[in-house]
């Protein structure tokens, strides 16, 4: 879906035509639904189009308030970041953690944070700005990365991101082919989170055995915690700050028709915390 027409898009046009019915029946047709004669003073009930205006526009009022400047869901539709967030995750997203944004343009105008190494974050996809992604910050403006594709190791600054191998992963539902990898605990600086990895080397020109990147200023460098299973910044490059829509914080609902182990609503995962 296009960007210029996606739900905010819509609200902003539902929130304009509203107005416009309400301004136009204001001025040219409820002062005619006045009647004076037989000395009695009576308002004539107003037609359905302007009565259905006046309901909804507070209704899309609010929605896009809320949606622009406080929380946006979003369901996790892939097993790129599996462990984290698996396939049928609905999520939510703090949208004025990076700053607050005008909707439809995007453009910030009250400076509030900046994304930190760790973070979660839904942005739109620098390939196809339409397109939401979702995917792990691990490299800040400045910052000097290397990946090793033989040990699977992230280099930061030249200092190695240490892992702890907690063993083999047993995937459930859409997630259920995952069964194998190998599950780590990678300590970022400040941030620890768990990842998946192919036990075996990968070999290709997609994977030579080490890639490097120098991050430019404002431009974040984002990783799948899936990663061998996640196409993210080692093959298209840096998230610009402006891309940024905002920080994934809560899982509200979890459903995957496919998990036969925890049903089609997996409970335990509702009301779990992102990290």
């Amino acid at each position: 879906m296009n960007l210029n027409w996606d739900l905010a898009t819509i609200l902003v046009l539902l929130i304009l035509v509203s107005g416009l019915i309400l301004i136009y029946d204001k001025i040219f047709f409820a002062p005619r639904r006045i009647n004076n004669s037989n000395e009695h003073r009576t308002i004539e009930q107003a037609p359905f189009l302007v009565d259905l205006a006046r309901s909804l526009l507070p209704v899309f009022l609010v929605v896009l308030v809320l949606r622009s400047f406080l929380v946006e869901p979003f369901r996790i539709p892939s097993g790129s970041m599996m462990p984290t967030l698996l396939v049928g995750d609905f999520i939510l997203v703090n949208k004025f953690s990076y700053g607050i944004r005008l909707p439809v343009l995007n453009t910030k105008i009250i400076e509030i944070g900046e994304p930190q190494r760790g973070d979660v974050v839904v942005f739109r996809y620098p390939e196809d700005p339409s397109i939401p992604f979702i995917k792990r910050v691990v490299g800040l403006p400045g910052d000097q990365l290397e990946y090793h594709y033989t040990n699977k190791t992230l280099y930061i600054n030249d200092e190695p991101i240490i892992q702890k191998s907690m063993g083999r992963y047993i995937g459930v539902g859409q997630g259920s082919d995952m069964t194998g990898r190998e599950h780590r605990i990678e300590h970022l600086p400040g941030a620890e989170h768990a990842i998946l990895v192919k036990p075996e080397n990968l070999f290709s020109p997609a994977y030579p055995p080490i890639k490097k990147w120098t991050l430019p200023e404002k431009a974040y460098f984002v990783l799948g915690d899936n990663r061998d299973n996640s196409k993210d910044s080692r093959f298209w490059g840096t998230v610009p700050e402006e891309n940024l829509i905002g920080k994934a914080f809560f899982i509200w609902m979890n459903w995957d028709l496919a998990n036969e182990v925890d049903g089609i609503i997996s409970w335990q995962r509702i009301g779990k915390k992102i990290e």
